[in-house]
């Protein structure tokens, strides 16, 4: 059985451009603890649109960003309305997201969920619906992550390595995991390696 993951982020950032997330708004966390590339860190509520495609860790991705990025661009059925003149009538605009960061990827049944964080003033009730049925809304609770960063190329072997050394610091310390890991990339692909920044993050219980 494949490894388990999930992305959380900004794959919008590895198309459109920029080699950096300034300006870019980034998943809500507090820093419960730190322990050099380690740490705990207690996240606020937040709305994700996600959806479930095939293929391996380091394509599926790239496979699902063309179908978020539509949506995020204006492919949704926006609860606004604009006003036309010359007659004056009303149509649905569709509604442009702002970007955010990072991209979620998590393994469901075989496949791959892969996700855009919605920003934060967002809710379920004022995001637009997806005129893609292939894309879901769904909010995710606030949860306590352990995490650890590093830089370096986006392959599966540099995942497993990082993540084996924080799943031994989450046991050092006691802590219970009680989800699947989170892959968070936060470049374009044209970042040079030594400057990308990744995250891989558990959720976990305890650690006060």
């Amino acid at each position: 059985m494949r490894v388990m993951l999930v992305l959380m982020v900004s794959v919008v950032l590895m198309s459109v451009g920029g080699c950096s997330t300034m300006g870019i708004e980034e998943a809500g966390y507090r820093v419960v603890r730190s322990d050099g590339i380690f740490e705990l860190r207690d996240y606020a509520p937040h709305i994700l649109a996600e959806t479930v495609v095939d293929g391996t860790l380091e394509d599926a991705g790239n496979q699902a960003f063309r179908r978020l990025f539509r949506y995020i661009s204006g492919e949704n059925r926006s609860r606004g309305k604009i006003t036309m003149t010359a007659p004056v009538s009303q149509a649905a605009a569709g509604e442009k997201i702002p970007m955010t960061a990072p991209v979620g990827q998590q393994a469901a049944g075989g496949k791959w969920a892969v996700s855009f964080m919605m920003p934060a003033s967002s809710t379920l009730a004022t995001l637009p619906l997806p005129d893609d049925p292939a894309i879901t809304l769904r909010a995710v609770p606030a949860r306590r992550m352990a995490a650890v960063h590093y830089s370096g190329t986006w392959s599966e072997s540099n995942y497993l390595q990082y993540k084996g050394a924080l799943e031994e610091w989450i046991r050092s310390n006691s802590f219970i995991t009680v989800g699947e890991p989170v892959w968070a990339r936060y470049n374009p692909p044209f970042t040079p390696w030594f400057l990308r920044r990744n995250e891989i993050l558990v959720p976990v219980a305890g650690g006060e």
